[in-house]
């Protein structure tokens, strides 16, 4: 694109001194600027990224990656569908599950789902069994009767390890008195938290054969959860499965029953790139403005370069040079701070926490109480490519103004 000449041509002017020392203060201006753009974009990202990942594992962790259900709320041959899930390679557990709206009633009453579950399976397809922050897991017995409740779901029953519990489902039983709702006292012997509100206040775990004496339904199950070892293969894997079973399944997975969350992240990390995107432009508007002057500057000197033959698309060609060297050093800089920061967030956050003795997010307030970030290599290279276009369209203007510069009248009054 450049020719040697005019790329040292243009490069010499960079290290030439100026007649006008405000020309240097702006070109600096501008490379701070697009490096204080750069650093803020691809922190932010990270972050973002970091955040995303981090609310996605939490979710992922506690529901299934996908479900295979009856069309008709239940599945009868539940143990061949586990049997048939596990010889695929892709699946790395599968369990069958009970699930139904209920009313718990403790101190209060609160709404919640009622969740019958396999205590030696679950660990297969959740993080439950791991996230218990009081009592046992595998305390919910076949006949036994007891209920483990999310964090803040025991809060709001105001119960804990040791009290009863009564559940109410929307199935009726028909009395002399007329339908009355079903209801079982259940037992408290686990809390569990995942950090994720959806399930630590709306979530209640039961036996699974518990939950079918409950809701009457025989030896039948509402559907199996699968866990797979690559989440973006769900969809492929239940369908599969479902094709391979006897019978019409519905089937649901991870991304379309969590879609318009993950979407809305989507979107806030999009808007967010946008935003900062146009502290980078700013700075190019100030590379623009300090490539007008140096062109103003430097009108003698383009004059005596066009009498000896320099065309104007070479002359055009030596500003471009000089703009862009200025744009690529904020951007180099920018990227390098920025990856770095980054990749130290978490110890800076911790740094300050320290010197302050406060803490920048609490635990007790927030569910995420650290700054997760993660650097996406993909990320960082679209925001090198946008600060690198934005510089050369902030130098096309100044270098179409050197190139029609005619010889004779700036060479006039020298």
């Amino acid at each position: 694109m450049f020719q040697p000449l005019t790329a040292a041509i243009g490069l010499r002017y960079l290290r030439a001194k100026r007649r006008n020392g405000f020309i240097s203060f702006i070109s600096m201006a501008s490379v701070l600027g697009i490096f204080i753009g750069v650093v803020a974009l691809i922190t932010t990202i990270s972050v973002m990224n970091g955040f995303q990942e981090e609310l996605r594992t939490r979710i992922l962790g506690t529901v299934a990656h996908a479900t295979v259900e009856g069309t008709a709320g239940t599945l009868s041959d539940w143990q061949a569908a586990v049997a048939l899930a596990r010889k695929d390679a892709r699946v790395a557990g599968a369990a069958p599950y009970i699930q139904t709206e209920s009313l718990l009633q403790g101190q209060n009453r609160q709404g919640a789902i009622l969740r019958g579950v396999e205590p030696s399976l679950e660990g297969a397809v959740s993080d439950l069994p791991v996230k218990m922050v009081q009592g046992r897991f595998d305390s919910l017995q076949p006949g036994s009767f007891n209920i483990v409740l999310g964090s803040e779901l025991a809060a709001a029953l105001n119960v804990r390890v040791g009290d009863s519990v009564n559940a109410f489902v929307t199935e009726s039983t028909a009395t002399p008195f007329g339908s009355m709702p079903r209801a079982k006292r259940f037992t408290v012997t686990g809390i569990f938290s995942v950090g994720a509100q959806e399930y630590d206040y709306g979530l209640a775990l039961i036996n699974m054969q518990d939950g079918q004496k409950l809701l009457r339904m025989g030896q039948d199950v509402t559907g199996v959860r699968l866990k797979l070892h690559d989440i973006w293969q769900a969809r492929s894997v239940a369908r599969d499965l479902a094709n391979r079973m006897e019978g019409i399944y519905s089937v649901r997975h991870w991304s379309s029953d969590h879609a318009n969350f993950f979407r809305a992240l989507k979107m806030e990390k999009t808007v967010m790139f946008i935003l900062l995107s146009l502290v980078v432009a700013i700075a190019a508007f100030n590379l623009v403005s300090s490539q007008v002057m140096l062109v103003q500057d430097k009108q003698a000197d383009i004059a005596i370069l066009r009498t000896l033959g320099m065309s104007p698309k070479q002359v055009m060609q030596v500003f471009m040079v000089q703009g862009l060297v200025i744009g690529l050093v904020g951007v180099a800089l920018g990227t390098v701070a920025g990856v770095l920061l980054s990749k130290n967030l978490g110890f800076l956050v911790r740094f300050i926490e320290s010197l302050t003795g406060n803490e920048l997010m609490p635990s007790d307030v927030y569910y995420i109480s650290g700054v997760p970030s993660v650097v996406n290599s993909a990320d960082v290279l679209v925001v090198i490519g946008i600060a690198i276009l934005m510089c050369l369209l902030a130098t096309i203007y100044p270098a179409w103004r050197a190139a029609r510069t005619n010889p004779v009248e700036a060479l006039r009054y020298e």
